[in-house]
């Protein structure tokens, strides 16, 4: 039996960009280990285990809530990256390709959104 959000394309998406940040972060100095490495994953992990939950839910408003945090944990993600490249811990290309990405994944997800209303 697969779990309904394993078909969901946004928790599919939401898992890639986890992953690009993870890969990131692995290139971060040792002093930001406890401050903005773990930051930036636990608010990436947040994305897709939110979509995940969310899909859970018994009814659609509770659905879309989780869809909300989702989407505050890509903002936050967002303001990380900035935080990353203005230390020079990430280029510019890479930035510029992760902000696509999460514009993207926003986008899907409150287009998402309106289809449960």
């Amino acid at each position: 039996m697969a779990f309904r959000f394993e078909n969901l394309e946004i928790w599919k998406l939401a898992c890639e960009f986890c992953d690009k940040l993870h890969l990131i972060t692995k290139r971060f100095p040792k002093s930001e280990l406890f401050a903005l490495t773990s930051d930036l994953n636990r608010a990436g992990i947040s994305i897709p285990a939110n979509i995940a939950e969310g899909a859970g839910s018994e009814s659609a408003n509770e659905f879309k809530r989780y869809l909300g945090i989702a989407v505050k944990s890509l903002f936050e993600s967002v303001s990380h990256l900035f935080i990353a490249k203005k230390r020079d811990y990430i280029k510019d290309a890479e930035f510029k390709s992760l902000y696509a990405d999460a514009e993207l994944l926003v986008k899907k997800i409150k287009s998402f959104i309106k289809t449960l209303s």
